[in-house]
């Protein structure tokens, strides 16, 4: 696959995905226990768990066409 057509496949995988991801963890923080440290805990986690799986996205899209394993 061309590199351009990776970078736009990942694109509309990765902002739609994204945004169901912050509507989730709102959603779920709306849930939680009132205790402003718990609160802070859950925001910080959930701030920083996007960018695992979004990092193997973003490296899949930046991979050089030579360098796939097949």
């Amino acid at each position: 696959m061309s590199p351009r057509i990776k970078k736009l496949v990942g694109l509309f995988a990765l902002l739609p995905g994204l945004a169901a991801y912050v509507f989730a963890a709102a959603a779920l923080g709306e849930r939680a226990p009132s205790f402003w440290l718990f609160q802070a805990g859950y925001y910080l986690i959930a701030g920083v768990a996007w960018a695992f799986p979004a990092k193997y996205l973003i490296q899949w899209m930046n991979r050089d066409p030579s360098q796939v394993r097949e």
